[in-house]
Protein backbone atom coordinates (compact mmCIF):
# COMPACT_ATOMS: atom_id res chain seq x y z
CA UNK A 1 0.00 0.00 0.00
CA UNK A 2 1.38 3.47 -0.57
CA UNK A 3 1.27 6.22 1.56
CA UNK A 4 0.43 9.64 -0.22
CA UNK A 5 0.66 11.36 2.86
CA UNK A 6 3.62 12.68 2.34
CA UNK A 7 2.82 14.25 -1.36
CA UNK A 8 -0.38 15.50 1.02
CA UNK A 9 1.31 17.28 3.08
CA UNK A 10 3.42 18.96 0.67
CA UNK A 11 0.67 19.89 -1.64
CA UNK A 12 -1.66 21.11 1.29
CA UNK A 13 1.53 23.41 2.24
CA UNK A 14 2.38 24.90 -1.15
CA UNK A 15 -2.04 25.16 -1.89
CA UNK A 16 -1.69 27.51 1.68
CA UNK A 17 1.18 29.01 1.30
CA UNK A 18 0.34 29.96 -2.29
CA UNK A 19 -2.91 31.46 -1.53
CA UNK A 20 -0.69 33.93 1.25
CA UNK A 21 0.76 34.96 -2.00
CA UNK A 22 -1.13 35.97 -3.81
CA UNK A 23 -3.59 37.36 -1.15
CA UNK A 24 -0.47 39.20 0.76
CA UNK A 25 -1.69 40.58 4.04
CA UNK A 26 -1.82 44.33 3.49
CA UNK A 27 0.20 44.96 6.80
CA UNK A 28 2.85 42.71 5.79
CA UNK A 29 5.81 44.69 4.84
CA UNK A 30 7.73 44.39 1.54
CA UNK A 31 10.07 42.19 3.32
CA UNK A 32 7.56 39.63 4.45
CA UNK A 33 5.57 39.52 0.53
CA UNK A 34 9.12 38.38 -0.51
CA UNK A 35 9.95 35.85 1.58
CA UNK A 36 6.23 34.27 1.22
CA UNK A 37 7.18 34.44 -2.54
CA UNK A 38 10.34 32.55 -1.72
CA UNK A 39 8.51 30.09 0.35
CA UNK A 40 6.19 29.59 -2.55
CA UNK A 41 9.06 28.47 -4.46
CA UNK A 42 11.04 26.11 -1.92
CA UNK A 43 7.37 24.70 -1.09
CA UNK A 44 7.09 23.98 -5.18
CA UNK A 45 10.13 21.65 -5.09
CA UNK A 46 9.19 20.16 -1.94
CA UNK A 47 5.82 18.94 -3.33
CA UNK A 48 7.07 18.17 -7.17
CA UNK A 49 10.06 16.14 -5.76
CA UNK A 50 7.80 14.23 -3.62
CA UNK A 51 4.99 14.01 -6.38
CA UNK A 52 7.22 12.26 -9.15
CA UNK A 53 8.42 9.54 -6.11
CA UNK A 54 5.52 8.34 -5.45
CA UNK A 55 4.32 8.76 -8.65
CA UNK A 56 6.75 6.11 -9.44
CA UNK A 57 5.64 3.78 -7.19
CA UNK A 58 2.09 4.32 -7.89
CA UNK A 59 3.08 3.13 -11.60
CA UNK A 60 4.96 0.28 -9.99
CA UNK A 61 2.72 -1.79 -7.32
CA UNK A 62 -0.54 -0.04 -8.28
CA UNK A 63 -0.29 -0.53 -12.54
CA UNK A 64 2.13 -3.12 -12.24
CA UNK A 65 5.02 -1.50 -14.25
CA UNK A 66 7.87 -3.56 -13.80
CA UNK A 67 10.87 -1.16 -15.46
CA UNK A 68 10.32 2.34 -14.01
CA UNK A 69 13.11 5.33 -14.90
CA UNK A 70 14.44 6.84 -11.88
CA UNK A 71 13.83 10.28 -13.20
CA UNK A 72 10.50 12.60 -13.51
CA UNK A 73 10.76 13.21 -17.41
CA UNK A 74 10.40 9.67 -18.49
CA UNK A 75 7.88 8.80 -15.07
CA UNK A 76 5.59 11.88 -16.36
CA UNK A 77 5.64 10.46 -20.04
CA UNK A 78 4.56 6.92 -18.83
CA UNK A 79 2.38 8.53 -16.45
CA UNK A 80 0.76 10.27 -19.53
CA UNK A 81 0.83 7.21 -21.77
CA UNK A 82 -1.12 5.42 -18.37
CA UNK A 83 -3.99 8.20 -18.28
CA UNK A 84 -2.83 9.49 -15.21
CA UNK A 85 -3.09 13.18 -15.84
CA UNK A 86 -5.92 15.29 -17.15
CA UNK A 87 -4.03 17.67 -18.67
CA UNK A 88 -1.54 17.06 -21.02
CA UNK A 89 1.86 15.11 -20.53
CA UNK A 90 3.69 18.43 -22.05
CA UNK A 91 2.25 20.66 -19.32
CA UNK A 92 3.17 18.18 -16.94
CA UNK A 93 6.84 18.47 -18.83
CA UNK A 94 6.65 21.97 -18.06
CA UNK A 95 6.39 21.92 -14.98
CA UNK A 96 9.41 19.57 -14.59
CA UNK A 97 11.30 22.28 -16.82
CA UNK A 98 10.09 25.13 -13.98
CA UNK A 99 11.27 22.80 -11.16
CA UNK A 100 14.33 22.44 -13.11
CA UNK A 101 14.81 26.59 -13.63
CA UNK A 102 14.36 27.05 -10.02
CA UNK A 103 18.34 25.35 -9.30
CA UNK A 104 19.08 28.02 -11.57
CA UNK A 105 16.45 31.17 -11.39
CA UNK A 106 16.48 31.84 -7.27
CA UNK A 107 13.57 34.61 -8.61
CA UNK A 108 11.59 31.62 -9.27
CA UNK A 109 9.69 33.92 -11.01
CA UNK A 110 8.65 31.12 -14.01
CA UNK A 111 7.56 29.20 -11.11
CA UNK A 112 5.49 31.47 -9.90
CA UNK A 113 3.53 31.93 -13.12
CA UNK A 114 2.54 28.37 -13.65
CA UNK A 115 2.07 27.52 -9.71
CA UNK A 116 -1.70 27.84 -9.95
CA UNK A 117 -1.98 25.55 -12.45
CA UNK A 118 0.19 23.14 -11.04
CA UNK A 119 -1.43 23.00 -7.78
CA UNK A 120 -4.88 22.26 -9.52
CA UNK A 121 -3.26 19.60 -11.76
CA UNK A 122 -1.38 17.88 -8.45
CA UNK A 123 -4.65 17.97 -6.95
CA UNK A 124 -6.32 16.37 -9.45
CA UNK A 125 -3.28 13.28 -9.83
CA UNK A 126 -3.51 13.39 -5.88
CA UNK A 127 -7.24 12.45 -6.00
CA UNK A 128 -6.43 9.70 -9.47
CA UNK A 129 -3.73 8.28 -7.37
CA UNK A 130 -5.38 8.17 -4.27
CA UNK A 131 -8.97 7.79 -4.83
CA UNK A 132 -9.63 10.51 -2.27
CA UNK A 133 -11.25 13.53 -2.84
CA UNK A 134 -8.87 16.56 -2.12
CA UNK A 135 -9.80 18.74 1.48
CA UNK A 136 -5.92 20.32 1.74
CA UNK A 137 -6.39 19.39 5.27
CA UNK A 138 -2.73 17.93 6.34
CA UNK A 139 -2.49 14.51 7.23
Amino acid sequence: MIDYGKFKKALAHLEMQYHNCENPNPEWPQLIQEAVAESVIQRFETCYDTLWKVLKRHLQEDLGIPEVSNSPKPILRLAGENELFASSTEQWLTYADARIDTTHDYSGEKALEIMGDFIRDAIDLYQTMSRETWDGTLP
